[in-house]
């Protein structure tokens, strides 16, 4: 296998693009998970060190500390993608990213109009009427560039009901389903925690926990607490400016709940851990953080674009899958543990056989 060739660069705000590079095995890119959740493989890292320790997920209470606090994200993945037809009989495929208010905003809508991501782009403009099943029919009334529209749909009424009976669990592209997706998808690209409607990805460091190994968490006296990200496209566009600070990363909408704003308070004052699960978490909680140890609390959109640079004031600790070269997922965990370490730990990761991205292994970094 070819290893990563590890960056001898510290990590700062003048990273590049060319920094974040690491060459992967194809055949380490994880195509179906584990056949338990928390039977995947778990890498610890010591920031301190930067030892690594290898064991499994279900073992994850041995390396956290009673009075630490997981935070998870419990946003729910919704079927997403639908396939219709032009009326020339063109095939047209919608991935829908969120309902639309009046002002464009995430929040209460009538579900008639939707950003969308949509292709191929020459069947697509303005005007453009889209057949979907159902008889349902939705027309393009903006085209905003890189492959966005917005769409109205005829009768929105139905929208929930076409989604529901006709979406498509929106994979990402590494995860090669010719055929569409297997039944497993329908539940294994979903948190145990899922609960609020609006995500197009799972936040996926979240797919390896359990019931019982929260109850496991809970008994060493780890809190857990939630929170909201609906996980967008721009959590996976591609980084392609070489000077990193010039990419412009979509805002992702997220609401922090009064009760897991006021337990970091608590837990950071008496001395505990914030224990981000997944990058979503840490954007959501590193955007919304106020004076001091504090998080603000209710809905609003998470903007941050975490790079090694960035000064971290509320997560202690992150657990995390294995992430694309040059993606901004793998700047925000260069930026947390240094990118030479980061790179050095993904080499060993390689050469060890770990599975990486959506469905692979997991990181602790500590």
């Amino acid at each position: 296998m070819e290893s990563v060739a590890a960056s001898t660069r510290c990590a700062d705000a003048s990273a590049t693009l060319s920094d974040c590079h690491f060459d992967l095995p194809p055949e380490l890119i994880a195509q179906v998970p584990a056949e338990r959740r928390d039977h995947a493989r778990l890498l610890v890292l010591d920031r301190s060190s930067g030892e690594p320790t290898h064991t499994h997920v279900h073992a994850l209470a041995e390396h956290l500390h009673p009075g630490d606090l997981l935070v998870v994200n419990d946003t729910k993945v919704i079927p997403a993608r639908l396939f219709g037809r032009t009326a020339s009989g063109g095939g047209v495929e919608l991935l829908l990213v969120r309902a639309l208010t009046s002002a464009g905003a995430q929040g209460a809508s009538d579900g008639a109009s939707w950003l969308c991501l949509g292709k191929p782009a020459k069947r697509l403009r303005v005007g453009t009427a889209i057949n979907l099943p159902d008889e349902q029919c939705a027309t393009i009334t903006a085209v905003h560039g890189n492959g966005h529209y917005t769409i109205a749909f005829a009768d929105a009424a139905t929208v929930q009901g076409l989604i529901a009976r006709h979406g498509e669990i929106p994979l990402p592209p590494y995860i090669r389903r010719p055929d569409g997706p297997l039944p497993l998808d329908r539940t294994r690209y979903q948190t145990v925690f899922a609960d609020v409607p609006g995500a197009i990805a799972a936040p996926t460091a979240g797919l390896h926990f359990t019931a019982e190994l929260l109850a496991v968490l809970q008994r060493k006296g780890v809190g857990i607490a939630r929170l909201t990200l609906h996980v967008g496209p721009g959590t996976f566009l591609p980084v392609r400016s070489e000077d990193v600070s010039k990419h412009v990363m979509a805002a992702e909408w997220c609401d922090i709940p009064a009760t897991t704003a006021e337990r970091i308070r608590t837990v950071k004052a008496s001395g505990g851990r914030v224990v981000a699960v997944g990058t979503t978490t840490t954007r959501a909680l590193e955007s919304a953080a106020s004076e001091g140890d504090s998080v603000a609390s209710g809905p609003r959109w998470a903007d941050r674009f975490i790079v090694p640079g960035h000064e971290f004031r509320i997560v202690d600790a992150l657990f995390t899958n294995f992430h694309l070269p040059g993606s901004t997922l793998l700047l925000l965990v260069s930026a947390f543990a240094g990118q030479a370490r980061i790179l050095s730990t993904y080499a060993e990761a390689i050469r060890l056989g770990y599975r990486f991205y959506s469905y692979g292994d997991a990181m602790l970094i500590q």
